[in-house]
């Protein structure tokens, strides 16, 4: 049953609330694209130096920035709710079914689909579908106002997921199921050590920083300070590490995408097609299942968001640097950071379709 108007903060009143930094973020991602892009096309040498800050194939720039990017998001989260949200059998099928079943298959329908004739660019894609979202999508989930407790255990069960299964379903979709369909096959050799270090990285760090931070401030100076003081104070650190992020990421393929706009264009048209359709899919079936607004928030980001970058270093350490397959690993966040932030509105205009008894976190 729909609300009435009056029953539900209208959207323009949660995006007036915002602040300065929060309400012109489009803006602020465009101008950290296009400066990165600029930056990494124009400083001679600029991309080289960057590539070499890394421990294997992680990039030591790009780590430092989704650091800064989760950590005030995870202090955020209540832990001592997490039992709510686990006891949720909807919701955590759901999630697994959008994001281990239906994800990586739509996505390789997609490459297929669009990039028949180009099977770096395909083989590329169908690594980026395989590689769901732990990072970025705690940003998006946390602006349009979805439920922060299940976002950190959606992202902590597709972690697990993630080093369990990466392996396996890279070897179904790029060997098994093309012969299967008599098409040309692909090779995936990665191992679920340098998955399960990845995963450590971009999520066990700040995941550790964050329940500490929450642990250790309550009990020293309680929630309250916790909530109203501390908190406020370092929620911009995360959307600075975003921009941080996009700078340094698109610094490191300038030269790539600029030089390359026709290809570019190719792979960006089933990204499109594909955040589109998970993300409605994710939010159509939070609706249809039951789940309050912020839940039904956070299940279609998390199903439509991407581990980016595990799709960049799986391609870049199997592939090479400059290999079509992860040029299209990079032009993943390329899309899906416009993308997502203009879901993130439309997410909030959704608000209407629920009842004034569901939660609606402000």
């Amino acid at each position: 049953m729909s609300a009435q108007p009056a029953q539900v903060a209208a959207p323009a009143g949660v995006i007036g609330a915002l602040s300065v930094l929060d309400r012109f973020l489009p803006v602020w991602i465009i101008a950290a694209m296009g400066a990165g892009l600029l930056l990494g096309r124009w400083v001679p040498g600029l991309d080289a130096a960057l590539e070499a800050v890394r421990v294997g194939e992680i990039s030591l720039p790009i780590a430092l920035g989704l650091l800064l990017m989760m950590y005030p998001v995870l202090a955020k989260v209540r832990y001592d709710r997490l039992g709510s949200v686990t006891g949720d059998r909807r919701l955590l099928l759901a999630s697994l079914l959008l994001n281990w079943v239906l994800g990586p298959a739509l996505m390789f329908a997609l490459a297929w689909s669009f990039l028949p004739d180009l099977p770096e660019y395909r083989t590329g894609l169908i690594i980026v579908g395989l590689a769901r979202c732990i990072a970025m999508v705690l940003i998006w989930n946390d602006l349009a106002c979805g439920d922060r407790e299940a976002a950190a255990v959606l992202v902590a069960l597709n972690s697990i997921f993630q080093v369990i299964a990466f392996g396996a379903l890279g070897w179904f979709y790029l060997q098994v199921l093309p012969g299967w369909l008599g098409l040309p096959q692909a090779a995936l050799d990665v191992s679920a050590f340098d998955i399960a270090f990845y995963v450590l990285v971009f999520l066990g760090i700040p995941l550790l920083a964050g329940y500490a931070s929450r642990k250790l401030g309550e009990r020293a100076k309680g929630r309250a300070w916790y909530e109203q003081r501390f908190l406020p104070r370092i929620s911009p650190i995360a959307l600075y590490g975003l921009l941080f992020t996009i700078v340094i990421l698109f610094a490191l393929q300038g030269h790539t995408i600029t030089s390359q706009p026709a290809d570019v264009a190719r792979i960006a048209l089933p990204l499109l097609a594909y955040f589109a359709l998970m993300w409605s899919g994710g939010f159509l079936t939070g609706r249809a299942i039951g789940l309050p607004y912020d839940k039904t928030t956070t299940l279609a980001f998390t199903a439509a968001g991407n581990n980016f970058e595990l799709a960049i270093a799986v391609a870049v350490g199997v592939f090479g640097v400059t290999s079509g397959q992860a040029l299209a690993g990079v032009v993943g966040p390329l899309i899906e950071v416009p993308v997502l932030v203009a879901l993130v509105y439309v997410s909030l205009a959704g608000r209407r379709l629920f009842t004034a008894e569901e939660p609606a976190r402000g």
